[in-house]
């Protein structure tokens, strides 16, 4: 299904993404921004329903739309709590760095009654007014929390005993870490930085106008996609290190060194991956890696699967395996329930939407730099991605997430540290704000 309303716009004439952005929340309406890896097209919908539905994912029946699903989803299909928002695309901007495009209003715009004529309106006000200036960014201050370290590190320490006893192989377990602004930090812009300084990363920027949040992400971890040509692939990634040498300059992927834990944290994931295919008895896929990737700062171990869906005639696959992948054991753990019990035990947080999934749902994902982006000929694919990397932004507070994978050789000192790593992807750009 295609979007009701669709703006290709490049020229300083036309509405910017700050634009539709700064008009949704004005009106209280749920917003998605986004950029997917490697991309240059910026995509932003908006829905006109302020309060999102839950619902249970499938992939072949809905609308044009983006997901935002909570780490605590076990979606099992009919049976289990419907707990993923859709944010319907009854806008659909997209933002071209190729040069003027062309600018497209959908006919069906009146059918969408009060509400989007209410958009249209304050969106063309916007702009006879001159561009509001930008104020200095405000640098993150961290909030005190003195004990989070030896927290963190004891929570590890049992949690590598458990694994000692044979209870599980593999349990990811998250902290968190605050940040205060003297002024809220404009989320658009801090989206256009982190689209520079991460180009292979899929960065998001979500408003959930019923809880006046914004969610912020630069996540390198492919969940689930579908091609419009029905290629499925998903990715297995684990094992972390500093893509910088002590003296800052860059490591060569080809030279990285990774020990035995890593090695081992990333091939359980790969194996769970295999696990479901078997599960559905499913033969024919194509497995690529392992492999060192570069994502942002950090260095991960990365393997692809990949699966032509009309050839081994299973259009529904998508579906299927995102139900048995959520949560991965990239982010929970092996075997999941078990994992999935420890970190509720261990865990002082609420994870909320770090560690769940996002992205679009049937939405075109061609680039304008490569072909014009066209709404007769538009190709809807979905691109949905593990929300790591990812911080909530509730007016001068920050909460950024970070986890480490942990195994029986686990050492809580260097856990703790890569979780520190982690949290740079997002504080390096905050601090480095123009």
């Amino acid at each position: 299904m295609q979007p009701d309303f669709v703006i290709n716009s490049v020229r300083t004439t036309q509405p910017t993404a700050l634009d539709f952005w700064e008009t949704a929340r004005l009106l209280g309406f749920p917003s998605a921004l986004w950029r997917l890896p490697n991309h240059h097209d910026k995509h932003l919908i908006v829905s006109l329903d302020k309060t999102l539905p839950r619902l249970s994912v499938d992939l072949e029946e809905l609308p044009a739309g983006f997901a935002l699903s909570p780490f605590d989803n076990l979606d099992t299909g009919t049976d289990s709590p419907a707990r993923t928002l859709f944010m319907r695309a009854d806008i659909h901007a997209v933002f071209s760095e190729a040069g003027p495009a062309s600018h497209t209003v959908s006919p069906q715009i009146g059918e969408l009654g009060e509400a989007a004529e209410q958009f249209q309106t304050l969106l063309t006000d916007s702009q006879s007014r001159p561009a509001p200036k930008r104020p200095i960014p405000s640098r993150p201050v961290p909030l005190p929390d003195p004990e989070a370290q030896d927290r963190y590190m004891q929570g590890v320490a049992k949690a590598v005993e458990a694994m000692q006893r044979g209870e599980l192989r593999k349990v990811v377990l998250s902290r968190t870490k605050r940040v205060s602004f003297t002024d809220a930090p404009n989320a658009v812009a801090v989206f256009d930085q982190l689209c520079a300084t991460y180009p292979t990363a899929f960065v998001s920027a979500v408003y959930l106008a019923e809880t006046n949040q914004i969610w912020i992400s630069a996540t390198p971890e492919r969940l689930v996609s579908n091609s419009a040509s029905g290629i499925f692939q998903t990715v297995s990634l684990a094992g972390t290190q500093s893509a910088l040498e002590p003296d800052g300059t860059p490591k060569r992927p080809s030279e990285a060194m990774w020990s035995q834990k890593e090695i081992e944290e990333q091939a359980l994931v790969s194996r769970y991956i295999i696990e479901c295919f078997k599960r559905i008895r499913l033969r024919e896929y194509l497995e690529e890696g392992p492999k060192t990737i570069i994502a942002g700062n950090l260095m991960h171990l990365s393997t692809c699967f990949t699966v032509d869906t009309q050839a081994v005639r299973y259009p529904q696959l998508g579906t299927v395996m995102l139900r048995l992948l959520h949560p991965t054991s990239a982010v929970c753990g092996m075997p999941r329930d078990a994992a999935f019990s420890l970190i509720r035990r261990s865990e002082i947080h609420n994870r909320e939407f770090y560690a769940g999934f996002l992205g679009p749902v049937n939405i075109d994902s061609s680039d304008a730099r490569t072909t014009r982006y066209d709404l007769e000929q538009a190709s809807a694919a979905t691109n949905l991605f593990v929300h790591i990397r990812c911080m909530k932004l509730e007016g001068n507070v920050a909460t950024l997430y970070a986890g480490a994978g942990l195994t029986e050789d686990s050492v809580p000192e260097r856990e703790w540290q890569e979780t520190e790593m982690k949290c740079q992807t997002l504080l390096k750009v905050l601090n480095e704000m123009p």
